[in-house]
This record gives C-alpha cells, structure tokens and sequence, in this order.
C-alpha cells in the first residue's frame, strides 16, 4: 500500500471540504436508499463526523494493523446503527466514486488500487469487531433502559437516573452513547456520573448547549418513564486500578464533571472498604457561580481528609471563592511532582489545561483525557468553560 499516496489524496479532498462530504452521502442514497433510514433525517452534524472519522484513520493509517482499536470500536458502534457486514461494500464503493470525482484526471488506476485496498483492510477490522461483540462477548447491539428520575439541578443542567432493563456492565470513568425517543438515530455520549450500584441504576448530567442538536430536549423534554438507548461503555482514560496513584488531581468544566464525579465515588468505596486513600483534589470550572450545580454534595465531601475540593468561577465577578480558569487554577502554586491528572471539559478547555499543566512542570503522560479521535464541536460549545465533555462524536461514519 503506498501510504504517501493515500495521504496526499486524502488532504486533496479534505480541501473540498462539505461538497465532498454532501457527494458521498448523495451518491450512497441514490445507490443504496435502502441505507438511508439508518442515518439521521438531518444530516449537518452527520456529515462532519464521517470526515472526522476517516481523517483520523488515513493519518494512523501505519499503524493500523498494530493498534487498530479506534476502527474496531467504530466496528462494534455501528452494530447500533443497524450496519451489517453487506452495508460495507456499499460504503465503499460511494467512497471511491467520491475521491474519483474530486481527484478528476489525478485519479489513477493505481491510487484506486491503494484506496481499495485501504478501505478493505478498515471494513475487514469493523466487520470482524462487530462479529466478535456479538458472538463471543454476547453483547446487544444496543441495551434498553428506562429514565426512573429527573432532578433540574440548574437553569441548564438536569441530572437523568437511568436503569438499564437488561444487566449492564461499566468501569467507574468510562462513557457509552445514548439516542433518546425524542431524537430518534442521534446518538450522543455521556458519562454516568457514579461507580457502578448495586441496583444497577446510575445517574446521567445533561447540560444544554446553544445550538445542540440533542442536548437541550434531553435536558429539558426526557421524563421518568422514558425508554432510552445505550450503546456500549467505552473508554479507559479515566479508568485508574486501585493503589495506581497517590496524587489524584480531577478537573472538570462544566459538565465533564460527570466522569470524574464517578471516579471520586469508586475511589470513595475503596476507602470506605479498607482499601488505600489517595490524595484527591476536585477542580470544578464553570462560567457563573449558579453553574456549581453539584457544590453541596461535593462539600459535603470534604469530611474525608484524603478529598479536597475547590470551585472555580470564569467570569463571576461577585462570587467571593476562586476566580480564574480551571486548568490555570489547577496548575498555579502546587507541587504537581508525582501526581497524575485526569481533565473532563469542552476541546478548549481541556487544551488549555493541558497546556497549563505542561506549562506548571506535569509531564505529558501524567496528563490524561477522553479525545476518542478528535470530534467535531457539534454538540460542544468550543471555548465554554462549562461546554459539554469533549467525548467521541465521531460515531456513525458508513
């Protein structure tokens, strides 16, 4: 496979930008609309979730056959979708008619041999994935769950408890994908905000983003009785053994509170049970002080000495505490020697935590986070402090 190939193909198309998106989704439902209803009725956020995708592989394409987990686990998504392994071709030939069109007379015999071959290697990775999830590991495509108890902890943030109708199985940290009724084929991903319970529910933060797609309904609309949708739980940066760390720093913005929160509630249970106590230290950020939607329960932790918690406002003027951005307050004025960081936040906000970090002396690999292949900011607001997690949007791609 000529990989250099493949990559300056693929940046002569990125600068086609939406039309070659809008060509390739054109060109699937007009030969495959059989296809169609497995894609939502609006295709805006959609179509930049495809390139985003296929971006992230063609640039790791090298080390595809080493680590190719980011493209099994789109494999195992899709299942959610409804994709079969007879969709794949379908998929494929729409793609290879795209980057023909817009290579016009660059478009070679040999570099469709090269896409060709590309592509059935990433199909061959999904199908086999998707194949593994169902017959080995026995999981759903999807698991059913019901909305048991609404709690508006804000103007813009509700806390959803959520019981899974059939046994459902997630690490303290991780995140899995919800579609609600309400919009139908929309799948987003959220965190639950506690370890895993004994009765099996745990407890969903929602928070409404300006020009959200699924966010504000969910927040707003979802009631106790409703029936959702949970795709499978993913992720293992927020996952951390027992006794792996002594200095624990947690920084969230806004709602990225959520997956930290579950991680301080199984470190809680640890200690509760014996076992070892780290030092723990939440930062919370957000924009205006009534954005603290979780500030009592998280005081009310303090009483154990191994957990500190401090609130961070951006742009309060009158709230008497801690007044900066998040990542900036956590790096100022301590000794970060030894400790390991985990950040939850919008893309900005986690950036610039980072950089902060970095900045204070923490190295890099001290410093972890959910990017599940850099997303679009569709259901973000890139640059709020209190935006909605920068979690996996990347999704549903064939």
């Amino acid at each position: 496979m000529n990989v250099d190939a493949l990559k300056a193909s693929w940046r002569l198309v990125e600068r086609a930008g939406d039309e070659a998106i809008q060509y390739f989704y054109a060109h699937l439902f007009l030969a495959h609309p059989e296809v169609r209803d497995m894609f939502p009725i609006r295709m805006t956020t959609q179509r930049s979730k495809f390139f985003a995708a296929l971006g992230r592989i063609v640039s790791n394409v090298e080390t595809l056959a080493a680590d190719p987990e980011f493209v099994a686990q789109l494999g195992r998504d899709h299942r959610r979708f409804g994709a079969i392994a007879a969709h794949y071709p379908a998929a494929g030939g729409s793609l290879l008619a795209t980057l023909a069109h817009f290579h016009g007379p660059r478009w070679t015999e040999e570099l469709a041999q090269t896409w060709t071959a590309a592509y059935q290697a990433v199909a061959g990775i999904m199908i086999a994935a998707a194949e593994h999830a169902e017959q080995v590991d026995g999981q759903p495509a999807w698991w059913e769950a019901d909305i048991v108890a609404t709690e508006k902890r804000s103007i813009d943030v509700t806390v959803h408890t959520v019981r899974p109708l059939q046994p459902y199985t997630y690490a303290a940290g991780q995140s899995l994908a919800i579609e609600i009724p309400q919009r139908p084929r929309l799948w987003r991903y959220f965190s639950p905000a506690n370890a895993p319970r004994a009765d099996g529910t745990f407890d969903i933060h929602v928070q409404v983003v300006d020009g959200g797609e699924v966010s504000a309904t969910f927040a707003r609309s979802v009631r106790p009785g409703d029936r959702i949708r949970l795709g499978s739980p993913v992720g293992t940066a927020f996952v951390i053994p027992p006794q792996a760390v002594d200095n624990l720093l947690l920084i969230a913005g806004g709602s990225g509170l959520a997956p930290l929160r579950a991680v301080l509630d199984r470190v809680g249970a640890e200690v509760g049970h014996g076992g070892y106590a780290p030092r723990v230290h939440l930062f919370h950020g957000v924009r205006t002080s009534w954005n603290l939607y979780d500030h009592e329960a998280l005081t009310a932790r303090t009483e154990h000495p191994w957990f500190t918690y401090t609130p961070v406002v951006s742009e309060d003027p009158g709230f008497h505490g801690v007044q900066g951005t998040v990542g900036a307050v956590a790096a100022r004025g301590r000794d970060l020697t030894g400790a390991t960081a985990l950040v939850c936040g919008s893309p900005t906000m986690v950036a610039a935590t980072v950089s902060a970090l970095t900045g204070a002396g923490m190295p890099r690999h001290a410093i972890r986070f959910e990017t599940f292949g850099q997303a679009p900011a569709s259901d973000h607001a890139a640059g709020s402090a209190d935006a909605q997690p920068s979690f996996d949007k990347v999704g549903q791609w064939m």
